[in-house]
């Protein structure tokens, strides 16, 4: 089958996604070889086949200098359909049925031998359980197998809590209903420029959360992994968390080592959440890679019976046709 190049528009690259371009090579050259060999792009016109389609990354073990990520889009126009291959931070899916087109992007810190996640609580500790030299006596030879284990506290990396850390009569991690944890309509709200550390209920005027995840961007989870992170971190005050609870949030997460101002023992922003069955997200990251509404965002920790926290992967779905972060 022949193919007719078309025009293919290459965009500038973006500084502000520093793991596009070696994290997913592989995969976007992945992408556009399946693209190429579905009938997406029979009797279509699509760049030619084997030939550089992504001239502006650099090459793989070349130096990089400044470049630090990348969009593209690729053309074709079988059935009077487009095709839309998208490289930014996270990975693309494509559902060929519809022509729809969205972008997985990670919120959440990597839990790691010996990591910090809250000055004087001790890090995780991860092993074997089986290794797999030793798995190779239980196995078919040229068969092996690792079992690990992992010992951490529950409030390690990116972690949800659930009504139970703060009440005894509270939901569990297993009683949470995954409608209030998974597929929730998101907004961003930005606290990056305010003066302060403290978060009033003003950065939320304006803004409807009722039945939304409410994400807090503060651009502290750049600290993470220094010893800067430990210190002067913004929360939410008291007011800011009763005006979300009354306004009818769903969810509520920062980047930030705590929602509250750890020097107010009573800790108001959790209880005020917490009591009213709203889950918390803390130590979140790459919010500043959401646009500040049109996503949907997930967040569901393990289904732990009598437990309050647990790690997660959080993550946003991005509507490529939504407003992106700027």
């Amino acid at each position: 089958m022949a193919f007719d190049r078309a025009p293919l528009p290459v965009f500038p690259l973006d500084p502000r996604h520093p793991h596009a371009v070696d994290d997913h090579r592989e995969a976007l050259v992945a992408d556009l070889d399946r693209a190429l060999a579905s009938d997406l792009v029979q009797d279509g016109a699509v760049a030619g086949a084997g030939e550089a389609v992504y001239p502006d990354v650099p090459p793989a073990d070349g130096d990089h200098g400044d470049v630090v990520g990348a969009r593209h889009l690729i053309h074709a126009q079988p059935r009077n359909a487009r095709l839309e291959i998208w490289a930014k931070q996270g990975p693309m899916t494509t559902d060929p049925t519809t022509d729809a087109f969205t972008r997985l992007v990670d919120l959440s810190h990597t839990v790691e031998q010996g990591m910090v996640t809250l000055k004087g609580y001790p890090a995780p500790l991860i092993c074997d359980y089986l290794s797999r030299e030793a798995s190779r006596a239980v196995y078919a030879e040229g068969t092996e197998f690792h079992i690990g284990r992992i010992d951490m506290i529950a409030n390690t990396g990116t972690y949800v809590d659930s009504p139970f850390h703060r009440y005894a009569d509270g939901k569990d991690l297993a009683e949470l209903p995954l409608e209030s944890l998974a597929d929730l309509d998101a907004v961003v709200v930005r606290a990056t420029e305010r003066g302060g550390r403290a978060i009033g209920a003003d950065a939320f005027a304006g803004v409807e959360v009722r039945g939304r995840a409410v994400l807090v961007h503060t651009g502290h989870a750049a600290k993470w992994g220094t010893e800067d992170y430990f210190v002067g971190h913004p929360y939410l005050t008291r007011a800011a968390a009763e005006h979300l609870r009354d306004a009818g949030a769903r969810f509520v997460g920062i980047d930030t080592l705590n929602i509250d101002d750890m020097d107010d023992a009573t800790r108001p922003v959790h209880s005020a959440l917490l009591r009213a069955d709203i889950p918390i997200c803390e130590h979140m990251r790459g919010l500043e890679l959401l646009p500040d509404r049109g996503f949907r965002f997930f967040a569901v920790p393990v289904k732990v019976k009598a437990f309050g926290t647990f790690p997660v992967r959080a993550f946003a779905i991005l509507d490529p046709s939504s407003p992106r972060a700027e």
